[in-house]
């Protein structure tokens, strides 16, 4: 996920990550991520002015990696329904493949510490944009009942998001039969059939 980063980049990032899912943010301090990625603080500053920043640029690789993940089911070729089940599959593919990412973005994609600037960005540099002009792809064809797709597109992830949850809290199972069924009733749900 942060092959892209030079060794020191990487390590702060992904110990960042660990520390957040165990301890929460504010128990996230800069001395602990030290700490625990063996990188000096000033190696850390060398690359992140803040904490923030390194908050910031997690959030940013996450959302880019998922977005390159999942958009490679929208562009297949195939039928709008196809490509909407495989951007589906996708979608919860890469939270089970990387729950930890998973659980940073549905914690804090609306935390005040993601700069709204950031949010923008990876909202429409992430799977969401791609994914909204499906949706409206699907409503200028007639598939789906109209409505904002950005909505739309929403209140299917909220669905998706409560079944991976319950799914990683050990709550329940999630084969690929239940995977199918889920986004067929999103499919239904949206459908003007």
């Amino acid at each position: 996920m942060f092959e892209q980063y030079n060794k020191v980049q990487k390590a702060v990032l992904e110990t960042t990550l660990s520390i957040i899912i165990r301890k929460e943010l504010q128990a996230t301090s800069m001395a602990l991520i030290a700490k625990e990625s063996k990188v000096s603080t000033g190696s850390i500053y060398h690359y992140f002015s803040s904490k923030e920043a390194i908050i910031n640029e997690l959030y940013t690789a996450i959302v880019t990696y998922n977005g390159q993940f999942v958009q490679e089911g929208l562009n297949r070729e195939g039928t709008l329904r196809e490509r909407f089940t495989w951007g589906w599959e996708r979608v919860i593919e890469i939270s089970r493949q990387y729950p930890e990412g998973f659980q940073f973005i549905e914690q804090y994609s609306f935390s005040p510490y993601i700069y709204e600037d950031v949010k923008k960005k990876a909202y429409n540099g992430g799977w969401c944009a791609p994914m909204n002009k499906l949706y409206a792809e699907a409503m200028e064809q007639k598939l789906f009942k109209e409505m904002d797709p950005r909505l739309l597109v929403q209140m299917h992830y909220g669905s998706i998001v409560y079944m991976l949850k319950s799914y990683l809290q050990g709550n329940s199972e999630l084969s690929d039969a239940g995977i199918k069924q889920a986004i067929e009733v999103c499919w239904q749900g949206a459908s003007k059939e």
